[in-house]
């Protein structure tokens, strides 16, 4: 199996039979060392033609769902979802399925370089020269830093340690893909209302209605393969009994789509909403009006949302009505400067209906959610420009890309000495980098994930790797803990990790006896059926249920949204897709998947109300500069005439635009980060949806690769 270790010693180490081994494929002690061979060096018990399958987790997104890899002669084959995993109980989205791309993508960085920063002027590098810059970066602790993503929570886990260790600035996490969610905003909005700061668990599965508050959930949102099973047995109960969605959004999006009400509201009025149907619902059930939703009259929420008196009062009739209402704040409704507010007055509705910890309701989720706000990303640009920083670490986000240009990350990067990414493919950030020391892709790592927003119940999903690394990668736990042992002083008297698998073994120490679904009564052992399960989770269903502090006593204060000047400004809606985060452009399946909404493929695109065009003299696939009317920022962008968006706004998806990345990402479509607002909301979040522009025709034309035919969706030819 490996020049280690024979087959007949592993089974020794492993302590498991025969058939036993042919099942738990990679467990044991002894795993760390074996060696997935490809075909041209097989091990002799191999045999052609037959699968082997390993349980792990996706990495494309940071739900964790679990997946099953099957592998024939070595090779990553086919993915599919895991059926045991709490999360997504075997399914599985384009995203995860497209992982064999990444891991055999042509553009991946094969080795460690140094860099000359704007360039690709690259010198080859060996992993003991790696690791001595690592060490030098973390010998100055006071001037360090660390931007990490939302995936590899094993990773943030080990970096929060060195940095406790070495009393520095915590680490740092960020994602374009949690900024559109509303994220921050969601678990700052669960602390003030909760106490506590954990995303909540909305069970939809067993609400009879919906009311939906910008969150995409059966597209991106948080964890959107959980959601979409959910909203199967929301739509399909017993009795033939139907649930009943209503979902406010100034554009339709695939889950708005899917309603039974869409209602097109203006950004930044859904708190106001909230509040009117709050007091309706109040007074239709003859219950004392709450003071978060006192002041509020029906006519002024109408007037500010542009939702009518009368469709106000049918939705709230509907909600009195039901036996299991939940009210869902997300996404649109979140990245707004009203988002925190909003958050809590959507909140407060499932408090209104005791709806609180009952199956149909509004759970905690177990552990913290770590995720930072805008606020303190702009904090440490400010570090950043001041000098104040000499080393900064970046891993599983492209900052360069996916931050707003107005915030001016790239000018900041240019004023620290050394910048390292771990990124495994040329992206943005890489090209401002000194050096790229590629980590392994998903399919060629072990880790976890512990913050399963969609799992019903505690969990841990665990990640292994299913084939041997590709190219000259390195893990970036094994490079940091290299680094600590060398560095000296409080990190190398602290940190005390054989290697990655040690650090992992130690951190699931203390799930042996925690009540799982399985287990073991010593560490090899439940190590070996970690790895076999894809993960550690408890057999039943069971969260932490929402205290009710008496949150309907607080005071709501709402700004009103900003008035535009009519065919001259508009609401810029930026909606999450396929791309995640921007790093699945270079996914050629995922680039070839049609859009659900307009079935456009290949490119980014503006949606503009018809009636709006028409009265800018604008037509599908025509060019048209995009400008920020308050950052003086423009980017150039192809029309798509979409009737389904409120006339004052327009909409773009996110996740192309890229500059670098490789060959199936780089020159398409436009970046609308490049126009975002900084403006934050009380949370910290970017106000994504505060972002206003101008709409400019150019004269140019591009048509727009589309699946779907032009005659019948508009009569043209």
């Amino acid at each position: 199996m490996s020049d280690n270790i024979s087959r007949r010693d592993f089974l020794k180490l492993s302590g498991l039979g025969i058939t036993a081994a042919a099942v738990m494929t990679g467990c044991g002690p002894s795993s760390r060392y074996v060696v997935r061979h490809a075909y041209v060096d097989m091990p002799e018990y191999n045999q052609t033609g037959v699968s082997t399958f390993y349980a792990t987790t996706c990495q494309e997104c940071p739900a964790g769902c679990g997946i099953i890899v099957r592998t024939q002669e070595g090779r990553a084959i086919k993915i599919e979802g895991n059926p045991n995993h709490p999360v997504n109980l075997g399914k599985i989205c384009s995203r995860g399925l497209t992982s064999v791309q990444g891991l055999y993508n042509p553009d991946r960085i094969g080795g460690p370089q140094k860099r000359s920063r704007g360039e690709q002027n690259i010198t080859p590098m060996n992993w003991e020269d790696a690791v001595t810059v690592v060490t030098n970066g973390l010998a100055n602790s006071g001037k360090v830093a660390f931007l990490l993503g939302l995936t590899s929570d094993h990773l943030f886990d080990l970096v929060t340690e060195i940095t406790t260790a070495a009393n520095s600035m915590p680490p740092f996490r960020y994602s374009s893909l949690a900024t559109l969610e509303g994220r921050a905003t969601l678990v700052k909005a669960t602390e003030e209302m909760f106490g506590k700061p954990n995303l909540p668990y909305f069970d939809i599965s067993n609400s009879d209605v919906i009311l939906n508050f910008g969150a995409s959930f059966l597209e991106t949102w948080i964890s959107p393969l959980a959601y979409s099973r959910g909203f199967k047995n929301f739509r399909k109960q017993k009795f033939g009994k139907r649930g009943y969605l209503i979902s406010f959004e100034p554009r339709q999006s695939l889950t708005s789509a899917n309603a039974d009400l869409w209602v097109p509201a203006l950004p930044g009025s859904e708190g106001y909403l909230a509040m009117a149907i709050g007091k309706i619902v109040a007074q239709i059930k003859s219950l004392p009006i709450p003071l978060m939703y006192e002041n509020i009259t029906i006519s002024d929420a109408s007037k500010i949302s542009g939702v009518s008196e009368t469709k106000l009062q049918e939705i709230a009739e509907i909600v009195a009505r039901a036996e299991h209402p939940i009210a869902i704040p997300g996404g649109g409704a979140l990245v707004t400067e009203n988002g925190l507010q909003t958050a809590k007055a959507i909140l407060g509705l499932n408090i209104l209906h005791k709806n609180l910890g009952v199956p149909g309701g509004v759970y905690l989720t177990n552990g913290d959610s770590p995720t930072t706000n805008l606020d303190e990303i702009a904090k440490l640009i400010q570090e950043m420009n001041a000098g104040n920083i000499a080393t900064i670490f970046i891993h599983g986000t492209n900052p360069v890309f996916e931050l707003p240009k107005s915030l001016g990350f790239t000018e900041a990067l240019k004023k620290v000495p050394t910048v390292i990414s771990f990124s495994s493919f040329e992206d943005e950030t890489v090209i401002e980098s000194d050096y790229v020391f590629p980590d392994h892709t998903g399919l060629e790592s072990f880790g976890y994930q512990r913050v399963l927003a969609g799992s019903d119940r505690e969990a841990i999903s665990s990640v292994q790797p299913v084939v041997q690394p590709i190219h000259d990668t390195k893990a970036t736990v094994d490079v940091f803990l290299a680094a600590a042992t060398s560095v000296g002083g409080d990190i190398s008297a602290k940190i005390k990790y054989t290697d990655e698998v040690d650090f992992l073994q130690q951190k699931i120490t203390p799930l042996l006896d925690s009540g799982g679904f399985y287990n073991a009564p010593e560490l090899p052992t439940f190590w070996s059926k970690w790895l076999q399960y894809g993960g550690w989770w408890k057999p039943e269903m069971g969260l932490e249920i929402p205290e009710d502090n008496n949150q309907l006593s607080e005071k709501i204060d709402l700004k009103l949204p900003k008035q535009l000047s009519e065919n001259k400004e508009f609401h810029l809606i930026t909606f999450g897709t396929q791309m995640g985060d921007g790093h699945g452009a270079n996914r050629p399946w995922l680039q070839e998947t049609p859009d659900p909404m307009t079935t456009l493929t290949w490119n980014s695109w503006i949606e503009i109300n018809p009636d709006t065009a028409d009265k800018l003299g604008i037509h599908d696939d025509d060019i048209v500069s995009v400008a920020s009317t308050t950052g003086g920022e423009s980017i150039e962008v192809v029309v798509y005439r979409y009737p389904a968006i409120r006339p004052d706004c327009v909409a773009m998806p996110f996740g192309q635009g890229h500059t670098a990345l490789g060959r199936y990402a780089e020159g398409r479509g436009s970046n609308p980060a490049e126009i975002w607002s900084s403006l934050l909301n009380q949370a910290g979040n970017l106000a994504v949806f505060e972002t206003k522009v101008s709409i400019t025709p150019t004269g140019k034309r591009r048509p727009l690769a589309r699946q779907e035919s032009k005659a019948g969706v508009y009569g043209e030819h």
